[in-house]
């Protein structure tokens, strides 16, 4: 089932412009377990993926948005796709540690192929990310 496959973990380096509100956005907030770090860095375990912070000196925050499903979507994004359950956790804690949602929690093509849960937000540096669930994991890849 989702989340349970068996697959090469990824790697992602992202900027950020202030380390230190990195570390506790990423690890109290989103409470990703925290690797190796240094000064001007930081590893985070992302549900088994390797998600690196590095402090630039300043950093754009979001290209542009697209359209989905009448959302103005950002992107560059990135995130994970959850249980249900842990998707409304992560929402209740992202809203009560008072993190602006983006796009709030919301149903995206209901009743369509790939129904989907999904909320985006930025972190403190302006990067954005997208969290999602599936009530069928089946439907990730739907056309």
């Amino acid at each position: 089932m989702l989340g349970r496959m068996t697959r090469p973990p990824f790697h992602l380096a992202i900027p950020v412009d202030d380390i230190e509100a990195a570390r506790r956005f990423y690890g109290e907030v989103l409470r990703f377990g925290r690797g190796r770090s240094a000064e001007h860095w930081t590893d985070w375990d992302v549900h088994g993926h390797q998600v690196v912070t590095h402090q630039v000196a300043s950093h754009p925050g979001p290209a542009g948005t697209n359209p989905v499903d009448g959302k103005a979507v950002p992107v560059p994004h990135f995130g994970v796709v959850l249980p249900v359950p842990e998707f409304t956790a992560l929402a209740e804690r992202v809203r009560g540690a008072g993190v602006e949602f983006v796009i709030e929690p919301y149903v995206r093509f209901a009743g369509e192929p790939g129904e989907q849960h999904t909320m985006f937000f930025l972190d403190p540096a302006g990067n954005a990310l997208e969290f999602k669930a599936f009530a069928d994991p089946e439907q990730l890849f739907a056309v």
